[in-house]
């Protein structure tokens, strides 16, 4: 049995500048003055950590910077939330997610779930908009809002998984399929292979010599990200 780790954004789906717009909609609200530098795009960082960065570039106090993150990692769901029309008409669903996505729940001793920097209830709101929820069983993933850093969060998903299923997990029965240098780094530091998808800022060959184990262009090959699945471990690089 292994556990497949979907990161979200720029693997799964792209929702533009919405995220953005809610970091920048939160931090006016909330510390009372437009945010002039937001977050970069495309890192995989988790939104905590995003939002820490955000009120130090932004020439918030030092001191008041754990408060106000608190205040804003708490919001943003709900904020997230009200844009929710604009999500399911502006985002978009990356090339090749649906097949694959359903091939992995359909094959055989793939458990599928998400590790991702987003905080729970705002993966669960991008997916469910764009209709990919149905794939997943969401309630095993790891979230930022278990924990900021986000190599913990390959434990946190191996642990609930081997509750639901009651067999241990490891590096060697875990793959996550993400786009970022974030997410090979999530891996390596804590505890799964990965696959590169090539889909957002990063090239195939950063995520190769990263420490991939194999990288795809995207998921249009849907029978192929199972192929790679299952030979992640023990195979080496495939930048195809």
């Amino acid at each position: 049995m292994i556990l497949v780790l979907w990161d979200v954004d720029r693997t799964l789906l792209y929702v533009g500048d919405i995220d953005r717009q809610v970091y920048r909609e939160l931090f006016e609200e909330i510390v009372g003055w437009p945010a002039q530098i937001l977050p970069a795009r495309g890192t995989g960082v988790t939104m905590p950590l995003a939002v820490r960065e955000l009120l130090r570039v932004n020439g918030v106090e030092p001191d008041r910077i754990e408060e106000l993150a608190q205040r804003i990692v708490q919001r943003m769901p709900t904020q997230l939330e009200r844009h929710r029309e604009e999500l399911r008409r502006a985002g978009q669903v990356m090339p090749g997610a649906p097949a694959a996505l359903a091939a992995v729940q359909q094959e055989p001793g793939l458990v599928p779930t998400v590790v991702t920097g987003n905080l729970r209830g705002s993966a669960e709101i991008k997916l469910k908009a764009l209709g990919l929820d149905e794939y997943l069983n969401l309630g095993i993933g790891g979230y930022a809002s278990d924990d900021s850093h986000r190599p913990a969060l390959v434990r946190v998903a191996q642990q609930r998984a081997g509750i639901r299923h009651g067999r241990a997990f490891t590096r060697d029965t875990t793959v996550i399929i993400g786009d970022s240098l974030e997410d090979v780094r999530t891996g390596r530091e804590g505890g799964a292979q990965v696959i590169g998808v090539a889909s957002g800022t990063t090239s195939a060959e950063a995520l190769v010599a990263a420490g991939a184990c194999h990288v795809v262009p995207d998921l249009t090959d849907a029978q192929r990200v199972i192929r790679l699945i299952n030979q992640c471990a023990v195979s080496d690089v495939d930048q195809g």
